[in-house]
């Protein structure tokens, strides 16, 4: 009987000490975050690890649930659900966020870029205008991520001005950039979201895409198109960005970490996209798509149109003077100091 409640005594002991471990096993700030990115690909893997070492080095006060692959719906959607608090945060696309913060599109000018230094560069320099940016729109931005150069992927050979304008081609749905530059080289654009891409290329709606090569892979393009033109079109790129609401409840050394562990994870990012692309550009040729050139007066006519059509008429309207006139700035600079650098691929 002693034994007995000695068993009992000690049972009630243990729970007891066990019931605010039991409490504390909820977060105190659970965000709900959304992405476009397929579970398994490099981003879902950098997001994962993202959270990983936040809610571990919080002690479990930060939680996280990640939303992969698009069941949140595109950018669009998933902005409006973080208005209403549904989520806390997401990986955006520039293309749909730069609807909300215009400013932010300024490094998807076509053929801006000469070499990965060169984004570098500019992303640094830009960052705390992007962040200033999306503070005035009760957003933070915390990194910046990567598909990287993007290039023009078609059913066909593309490598004149003419064969561009007569292919059925893609523009991201609401981007006013790739839109505009596309109608004033002669195209008439057929805008799609990400999702509708794949679909729309089995159909035979669009046959002309811009995309990376470990990107064309991820959301099986690459499975519609024959024909890469082998020099970038633009550069792809994105942002983790969060509720300020949200995120303003967070104490200042909790602030601090998430922080650290974005510049730390997404910084590695980089590496592993670029990386990817490399690996993406062998497979996609042992699976039979063909490189092809692009001669140097087709790249002369495109850079024309961007410089004397595209630019100065949405300067001011698809971003701003100011971000525009920063850009040129760094870069003009970058190349000053850097006249030897590598080229884009």
């Amino acid at each position: 009987m002693n034994r007995l409640l000695r068993s009992i005594c000690s049972g009630i002991i243990l729970l007891a000490f066990m019931a605010p471990m039991t409490a504390q096993a909820a977060p105190r700030h659970l965000f709900k975050i959304a992405t476009l990115a397929p579970e398994g690909s490099v981003w879902a893997r950098r997001f994962q690890e993202f959270q990983n070492e936040v809610s571990a080095k919080s002690n479990g006060e930060i939680g996280f649930k990640l939303y992969l692959g698009g069941v949140m719906g595109d950018d669009r959607a998933m902005y409006r659900k973080m208005r209403i608090g549904q989520l806390q945060g997401g990986g955006f696309t520039m293309t749909g966020i730069s609807e909300t913060v215009p400013d932010f599109r300024i490094m998807a000018i076509p053929f801006l870029f000469r070499s990965y230094a060169e984004v570098d560069r500019l992303a640094e320099g830009l960052f705390p205008h992007f962040q200033k940016a999306f503070l005035e729109k009760d957003l933070v931005l915390l990194a910046m991520t990567e598909v990287g150069f993007v290039y023009t992927m078609s059913g066909e050979p593309v490598t004149t001005v003419a064969q561009l304008r007569a292919s059925k081609c893609w523009a991201p749905e609401n981007d006013p950039l790739s839109r505009g530059f596309l109608e004033d080289v002669g195209v008439t654009p057929i805008p799609l979201s990400i999702p509708d891409v794949l679909s729309s290329l089995q159909t035979g709606m669009i046959n002309t895409v811009f995309n990376g090569f470990y990107g064309s892979i991820v959301l099986q393009w690459f499975t519609r198109t024959k024909y890469i033109t082998d020099t970038p079109f633009g550069y792809a790129y994105g942002g983790l960005v969060f509720s300020k609401n949200a995120f303003d409840k967070l104490s200042p050394q909790q602030a601090a970490l998430m922080e650290a562990a974005a510049k730390k994870h997404f910084a590695s990012l980089l590496i592993d996209t670029r990386r990817s692309n490399e690996e993406a550009l062998a497979t996609l040729k042992k699976n039979g798509i063909q490189l092809v050139q692009a001669d140097k007066e087709t790249l002369r006519q495109l850079v024309a149109v961007r410089d004397q059509k595209t630019v100065p008429r949405l300067v001011g309207k698809a971003f701003s003077k100011e971000i525009h006139e920063a850009a040129i700035r760094l870069l003009a600079d970058f190349r000053a100091k850097s006249p030897g650098q590598a080229g884009a691929k």
